[in-house]
């Protein structure tokens, strides 16, 4: 396991490298917020707002001191060639299996345990409407709190734009902001607060989307006043 886990930690610096290539090539400049310090050097259940292509380019781009394993689809692991590195760097789900769902939240835990971050986008598919977010699942919020491992929600505010759901080919250069909210504590919840949990961390997040002026929202109702980091 150790094996695997290192070698897993190497193919995502492999894959980083060639993330801040090509997003240069693109002329995608990004850029992370901190709303408050983050400890780089504690495991995290990361959270974040799913509605792009562009999403784990830039996930790649963002976390950049720790290690993470992302949750992914199973049927990406077939593509010829770039199949073999998604299985290697991703914690791949099945969503019409049961059984293989469960083991997949197994695998999660057991990272968390190795004091690796994981990485879940809590909508499950694209948001595809004008709304902030679209409903969450419980599966985040679930192993946060069995594992009792904080959770760190991410805000994605330009991935839309860069490159939108309905094409691969609507790809246009300029920034792809980050925003790292302050992390939410899970200290003696029981699995009897899932529901409580993700409502907080959904309200939180469709706030502060609104607040920074998200593109998709309609209307906006803020501005972005964060320091750069």
């Amino acid at each position: 396991m150790r094996g695997k886990v290192t070698g897993g930690n190497t193919i995502y610096t492999l894959c980083r490298g060639w993330t801040d290539v090509q997003l240069a090539l693109c002329g995608i400049r990004h850029i992370n917020y901190f709303e408050t310090p983050h400890e780089a050097q504690r495991p995290f259940v990361f959270v974040f707002n799913h509605n792009s292509y562009m999403d784990i380019p830039i996930l790649l781009k963002a976390i950049r001191r720790q290690h993470i394993r992302i949750l992914g689809k199973a049927e990406m692991a077939t593509i010829p060639i770039f199949g073999f590195f998604y299985r290697q760097t991703v914690v791949l789900v099945d969503r019409h299996n049961a059984d293989k769902r469960a083991r997949s939240v197994m695998q999660l835990k057991s990272i968390l345990r190795k004091g690796i971050s994981v990485v879940i986008a809590p909508e499950g598919t694209f948001n595809m409407t004008e709304k902030p977010l679209k409903e969450f699942y419980d599966g985040a919020f679930r192993i946060a709190i069995e594992t009792q491992t904080a959770l760190k929600p991410l805000l994605f505010l330009d991935n839309c734009d860069r490159l939108n759901y309905k094409s691969i080919f609507s790809l246009t250069p300029g920034k792809a902001r980050v925003i790292y909210l302050e992390a939410i504590s899970v200290e003696g919840l029981t699995l009897k607060d899932v529901q409580l949990l993700k409502e907080k961390v959904f309200n939180l997040m469709e706030k502060k989307l609104i607040e920074y002026k998200a593109s998709w929202i309609k209307p906006q109702q803020a501005i972005l006043v964060n320091d750069e980091v």
